[in-house]
């Protein structure tokens, strides 16, 4: 088990299971949401992963056509990526995480729209858009 919390702890939640594909994404959307150079997700079975506490505080945001984001409507910690193309999985904001995931990040995606500011250093493959392009 792996267990994940917003910044003020009300919003508590526990992921069952092995997570799936990750990355560092750097499209402009993701840089907000985090308020940072990137976000990084792994993606989870939505049966594998519970809220233990704090639902009621989850907001929801329609970021883009088929996207909603999910954050702490207290504290503003970014949550979940929930997207319709990817039906039966979410993606996990790795940053929440209590516990040790127990992955590597393969690679960075979006990196066309990266912050101008930061230089990728960490020797990873970089992708310009999805890493599926």
């Amino acid at each position: 088990m792996i267990r994940g919390s917003c910044l003020c702890k009300r919003v508590r939640f526990e992921i069952h299971g092995k997570l799936g594909r990750s990355s560092h994404c750097h499209c402009s959307m993701c840089r907000k949401a985090h308020g940072a150079a990137f976000g990084t997700y792994a993606a989870v079975r939505v049966e594998n992963c519970r809220i233990v506490a704090g639902e009621e505080l989850i907001l929801r945001y329609k970021s883009s056509p088929g996207v909603v984001r999910t954050f702490c409507s207290r504290c503003g910690s970014t949550l979940q990526f929930i997207s319709e193309k990817n039906a039966g999985f979410v993606d996990i904001a790795l940053g929440v995480l209590d516990d040790d995931p127990g992955i590597h990040v393969p690679h960075h995606i979006f990196v066309a729209s990266k912050a101008p500011w930061v230089e990728i250093t960490d020797g990873l493959p970089q992708f310009p858009g999805s890493s599926k392009a």
